[in-house]
């Protein structure tokens, strides 16, 4: 099989990261969560009272900490340093603030260079919001998710309860609205779709549906999946 990378973007609760591990379960490929990796670094700032527009200290935080994922039978664990994180950075508090965060120039050039790092070798699925135009622009296959808000809220909504997060739903869907107004006005890597991307927008689709398109995709472009 063809060892290639396969990019999917997308605003927040389109099913990325969900379709990205099952994607990558079923190719035998790498995945790489690249949301949670921003996420990690907000909950550091919370954890270290450091505000989330100080770019600097964000920087440095980043620096001084690190970020590694595990895969478990359960899924895929995110750690900082020894401590798991992969709770902690789902929590309302850290879904607040992470386009904050995420938006800063030298975090995300940061980023971004850990991440190529981690698909340098190819056999990769890695989602987010800006894979398919800065992380790895040269990735064979560009997916771009989108659903309605009140869909995406739904899924937020029944994620929360099967945590035992209790939130209001008109809330997730302001919520929703605010990240996607945020990630796509930001300056640096606004959400967008790339050129050569191909759209399916999730709403009303299982997520097998979904991850069977996009391994007819794969197959059109003239990639194996077996």
């Amino acid at each position: 099989m063809d060892k290639i990378s396969i990019a999917i973007d997308g605003p927040a609760s389109s099913g990325k990261s969900t379709v990205a591990k099952i994607l990558a379960k079923k190719l035998h490929y790498v995945y790489c969560d690249t949301g949670a990796m921003y996420r990690a670094l907000t909950y550091l700032a919370i954890q270290h009272h450091v505000d989330f527009n100080d770019e600097d200290q964000l920087i440095a935080l980043c620096e001084a900490h690190q970020i590694t994922f595990q895969p478990t039978e359960k899924g895929q664990l995110v750690f900082l340093d020894e401590e798991d994180v992969t709770v902690a950075i789902r929590q309302p508090d850290v879904t607040n603030a992470v386009s904050v965060v995420a938006k800063h120039q030298q975090v995300r050039a940061k980023m971004v260079a850990l991440q190529q790092e981690i698909a340098k070798a190819g056999g990769i699925v890695m989602d987010g919001r800006d894979i398919g135009t800065v992380v790895l622009p040269q990735a064979e296959i560009k997916i771009f998710l989108v659903a309605s808000v009140t869909e995406r809220a739904q899924r937020r909504y029944k994620e929360n309860l099967e945590k035992g997060i209790t939130t209001d739903f008109e809330t997730l869907k302001a919520e929703i609205q605010r990240r996607d107004h945020l990630d796509s006005t930001r300056t640096v890597s606004p959400l967008v779709q790339a050129d050569d991307a191909v759209k399916i927008d999730t709403t009303g689709l299982s997520i097998e549906k979904v991850v069977d398109s996009i391994q007819n995709i794969i197959v059109e472009k003239g990639f194996s999946i077996f």
